[in-house]
């Protein structure tokens, strides 16, 4: 019987920074711009992007993105207890949350361009950037499903 794979065999706390870092799906859906509900506390995904996504759903500069965007969210195990905000597709979650990775995952299907023939990457939801939209705007973007 062959050995299971690491994300099922570790806690998200247990992975190598390889490990953790091979869990992104490259969906890109984490770099949509959300807007939260200040009374209720719900978070609305926007179809608007992050300016330094790339047309493959790739960050042009992940090393700096923490200076550029200071805003930008850096998943990290300790913060797994906040990850209700991801989608319910995200391999982060999903782990978190005792589930399985999905059949089109980099991980499973041994193809890093999967993700997008299943349009479970944002490439589907004709993404705008953010440095394109004003801020004030973004509501208009608001999408149902993510």
């Amino acid at each position: 019987m062959a050995a299971q794979p690491f994300w099922k065999r570790k806690t998200l706390a247990q992975m190598t920074t390889d490990e953790w870092e091979s869990l992104c799906d490259g969906c890109a859906k984490c770099c949509l711009q959300k807007l939260e509900d200040e009374d209720s506390g719900d978070v609305f995904y926007t179809r608007v992007v992050c300016q330094y996504l790339s047309d493959s759903c790739r960050c042009t500069v992940y090393q700096e993105r923490q200076q550029k965007v200071p805003n930008c969210v850096w998943l990290k195990p300790e913060d797994v207890d906040q990850f209700f905000w991801l989608p319910s597709t995200c391999a982060y979650r999903l782990i978190a949350e005792g589930e399985d990775l999905p059949e089109w995952h980099p991980l499973r299907a041994y193809d890093s361009q999967r993700i997008h023939a299943v349009d479970a990457s944002v490439l589907h939801l004709d993404p705008v950037r953010d440095n394109e939209v004003p801020e004030e705007d973004w509501e208009d973007y608001i999408i149902d499903n993510v």
